[in-house]
């Protein structure tokens, strides 16, 4: 069960728990979920090795609001230009509710560390990002009254191979 401190969190942060996120990797797609069963991907191996986190950032709707499309996609478009000039190796991702009706394009970060992955998601106006690895599924909180919430049990299910 997360430790959440609900008095301090945005008013979204109940959806963002129970967020699922679509990864694209070159090879396969997969769903990467909080899950109260033990974590592990489905057949497939973690996919960094050292077990380094891959964090999962949008810029779509800012502060829990929701934005046009156009502007939406125009600061997704900036987002993936930072991360591309940055020379960090990523893959495109897609976050929201598992029935998909909620759906916001992402990036899925390699070789960020939390503090990093915090200051970009403030620079696009996120409440949160999330933070994968071998151990554990976490949501960063983004502002500085919210706290994070860690999901020791995440499942990683293949979507299809390439």
């Amino acid at each position: 069960m997360p430790a959440v401190s609900h008095a301090t969190q945005p008013a979204q942060w109940p959806f963002y728990l129970r967020a699922v996120v679509d990864i694209d990797f070159p090879t396969h797609s997969l769903r990467v979920a909080p899950t109260p069963v033990p974590h592990g991907v489905s057949g497939l191996p973690y996919p960094l090795p050292g077990g380094r986190t891959i964090h999962i950032v949008t810029a779509f709707n800012p502060a829990g609001r929701e934005a046009t499309a156009e502007a939406n996609l125009r600061a997704q478009h900036e987002l993936q230009h930072h991360v591309r000039v940055t020379g960090r190796q990523w893959w495109p991702a897609v976050g929201g509710d598992r029935a998909g009706t909620h759906r916001e394009i992402s990036a899925a970060i390699a070789g960020l560390d939390d503090t990093q992955a915090r200051a970009l998601g403030r620079r696009f106006g996120q409440d949160a990002v999330f933070a994968w690895s071998p151990a554990s599924w976490r949501l960063l909180a983004c502002a500085p009254t919210a706290r994070d919430t860690t999901t020791a049990d995440w499942h990683a299910t293949p979507l299809r191979a390439f």
